[in-house]
């Protein structure tokens, strides 16, 4: 698997460069720091609007064909970073390998709150075509808890002086004040919501009230000593967090041979979205099962699947088909599959006296007795007579395999690339050869993206 390399995007008035200290307490990690336009070395690009710098780091992705990255956005750049998650999750060709998303003190979907006063004074500062240094100073220690080191100031200050008066006028008076919320509702990627401690309009409470709620699956952090400028402030702290939240989403990397032939044209926007969504997260709440539950089922995942272990990933995402729609079809004698499933892990319960708590032999000698027709419990709508077990298990069998097979972490592994058939363009590629050993050379090597 390939290690994620980190997406750097900074916040107004600052550059890639302010992301140098973060990024030296990362060594073994492989960093991307980016200037979005109108800003460091890209300040005569002017004014960009969120959706030009999210196309702007998308092309980035693709330019750097990253088959693993986490975005990493602070302030402004975490308003950018939101909106590429947003279309990464929704099958954006080109953005498959995004696996998570950092937000650093981060401008939410929504409009970002600036006290009136505040964002007159700042939109005032380039008057004369550039930010004074006086001006930039105020910015930068404004921003801090307590004043940054002197060269650190410096770096800051000369940031803020270079930025572009477009780009700087720009985000303060439109930027800022576009609202993503409906294209960005619920952004399934695994989030770390970062906030300074003594940050004003973006801190802890911010953050929770503005970012979290897009995030179904987030931690939010708060850094102390730290107010709105954390990448300067506080590194190190900043780098552990990132780290971890890095090691925490790097599993659920793809090969890179795989995640190009996801993201080439082969794939529709609509099979890559369900695909990728397959990878993420799903939590007790979305699976529906109490912890006992969760427990039997992970246990049934490690006898119907040995190689698997007792995966309660997986045995969650049983859950959400159990609990969802269904697929319209059940055996007769069973009644519909949440009280099915519900039934047949009391009975398994009540037969074996807990079964996640048997050893290994033990479970697989229930489950053996139960395959047989030999152990239920009768005429008791609590359970499911033996009869009815011995239909629920082989239902249980079934749904365990399709949900580990429908994972894209086990079509790579088995080298399945049955769903790169057609995408989103006028002609249907499908497949050509046909015959047994017969392979297409699109199967020895992924497609480019376009």
């Amino acid at each position: 698997m390939t290690q994620p390399t980190l997406v750097f995007l900074h916040a107004l008035g600052a550059s890639a460069r302010a992301w140098d200290l973060v990024r030296g307490h990362l060594p073994d990690h492989a960093c991307l720091a980016l200037d979005l336009p109108g800003f460091g070395d890209r300040a005569g690009r002017g004014y960009a609007d969120v959706a030009t710098m999210a196309d702007d780091v998308a092309e980035a992705i693709r330019a750097h064909r990253l088959t693993a990255c986490v975005l990493v956005g602070h302030s402004m750049g975490g308003k950018v970073a939101s909106v590429v998650a947003a279309r990464a999750a929704a099958g954006e060709l080109g953005l498959a390998g995004v696996l998570g998303i950092v937000l650093v003190a981060a401008s939410p979907p929504a409009p970002e709150p600036i006290a009136d006063e505040r964002r007159a004074q700042m939109i005032g500062w380039p008057a004369a075509g550039e930010i004074g240094r006086a001006d930039a100073e105020t910015f930068v220690d404004a921003n801090t808890a307590v004043p940054l080191p002197v060269p650190l100031r410096e770096r800051a200050i000369a940031d803020t002086r270079r930025s572009s008066r477009e780009a700087w006028l720009g985000w303060l008076e439109r930027g800022s004040r576009e609202d993503w919320r409906p294209r960005a509702a619920s952004i399934p990627l695994p989030a770390l919501i970062v906030a300074g401690a003594e940050d004003g309009d973006l801190g802890e409470a911010a953050q929770r009230r503005l970012n979290l709620p897009h995030y179904p699956h987030a931690e939010v952090h708060a850094v102390a000593d730290a107010a709105h400028l954390i990448p300067y402030e506080q590194p190190a702290a900043l780098a552990a967090l990132i780290a971890g939240h890095v090691a925490a989403v790097r599993d659920r990397a793809l090969p890179d041979r795989f995640v190009r032939l996801l993201d080439s044209d082969r794939v529709s926007r609509r099979t890559r979205a369900a695909m990728l969504d397959r990878t993420r997260p799903v939590s007790d709440a979305e699976a529906g099962w109490s912890d006992p539950q969760l427990r039997s089922v992970a246990a049934l995942v490690a006898q119907v699947l040995p190689d698997q272990g007792h995966d309660r990933a997986l045995a969650r995402r049983v859950g959400v088909a159990v609990h969802g729609p269904g697929d319209g079809w059940r055996f007769a004698d069973l009644p519909p599959d949440p009280d099915a499933w519900a039934r047949g892990l009391a009975t398994l319960d009540a037969l074996s006296g807990g079964f996640a708590a048997l050893s290994s032999p033990d479970q697989a000698a229930w489950l053996h007795r139960i395959d047989a027709g030999e152990a239920g419990i009768a005429d008791d709508a609590r359970y499911l007579s033996p009869t009815q077990m011995r239909l629920w298990f082989q239902d249980a069998r079934a749904e365990i395999a399709r949900q580990w097979i429908a994972a894209p972490g086990a079509m790579a592994a088995i080298g399945y690339d049955g769903f790169a058939v057609g995408g989103d363009g006028p002609r249907q590629q499908g497949f050509t050869r046909t015959a047994a050993d017969d392979i297409e050379h699109w199967q020895h090597a992924a497609e480019p993206t376009a």
